[in-house]
């Protein structure tokens, strides 16, 4: 296993070649996140993977209100906001509810905590796409019938019932 690195709990790592670790969630483990703790004001914490190795290495740093540090410069003003930020998620496409269910139960609950729960990275959204996307094996809609305009001929599919109900 990859060492426990902060912030990180350790993975079990699986080579798909090309500098491409991945780690590993089945029946009896998922690698997580320490619970998260807001920093103090004016400082940041920052989490970071590489090919190199580090897996999610958590960091922390203070803001500096000085304009001569060399290198990338990210301006902040919080007294203007522009958008509320209402959470965090993914996409559950045909092939991710595909694999998913090819899981057994203990690992499907285990993905799932790792997304979902304050042991995992505490996705709160989920985008699911209506009918088919290019992550399905066939294409299809929810009425292909010319001219149906009052959708007498809509009708989720095996895939929705399946999958994304």
């Amino acid at each position: 296993t990859l060492p426990c690195l902060p912030g990180a709990r350790p993975c079990i790592p699986k080579d798909f070649g090309h500098g491409s670790l991945v780690c590993v969630c089945n029946a009896t483990y998922c690698d997580t996140l320490d619970p998260l703790v807001l920093p103090a004001p004016g400082s940041y914490v920052k989490y970071e993977s590489s090919k190199a190795g580090k897996r999610l290495e958590r960091s922390e740093g203070r803001f500096q209100s000085s304009l001569h540090t060399p290198g990338l410069l990210l301006t902040l003003n919080i007294s203007a906001l522009y958008q509320h930020v209402k959470g965090f998620g993914g996409s559950l496409s045909d092939a991710a509810a595909m694999n998913i269910l090819k899981l057994s139960q203990p690992a499907q609950e285990n993905l799932l905590r790792s997304y979902f729960s304050e042991s995992g990275i505490e996705y709160n959204l989920i985008r699911v796409p209506m009918a088919c996307s290019d992550f399905s094996v066939r294409p299809y809609s929810y009425d292909d019938v010319p001219d149906d305009y009052e959708l007498k001929h809509f009708r989720l599919v095996d895939e929705d019932m399946k999958m994304k109900v």
